[in-house]
């Protein structure tokens, strides 16, 4: 019987939405335009980890949500996209 000797992570696939929204945040970060809080009340993001926990979060593809609240924050974050 084999043995595992490494433990594979798994993580869900992202959609094509899910990444332009993903590409869109750390882009924000990169040119420091990424707030957090709601409307920008905490500052400017500084840490690359909470740019990334930012980005999940708002392109719906995080572990920590269910997946009907993830749909729900992919749709909200898409019609704030189209506003701009």
């Amino acid at each position: 019987m084999p043995t595992k000797t490494t433990a594979q992570k798994t993580t869900p696939k992202q959609s094509v939405a899910q990444k332009k929204t993903t590409e869109r945040v750390m882009h924000e970060f990169k040119h420091g335009e990424l707030k957090s809080g709601r409307k920008g009340a905490g500052g400017k993001v500084k840490s690359r980890k909470q740019a990334i926990a930012i980005a999940l979060s708002e392109s719906g593809s995080s572990n920590k949500k269910s997946p009907a609240k993830n749909k729900k924050t992919l749709a909200k974050t898409k019609r704030k996209e189209t506003k701009r």
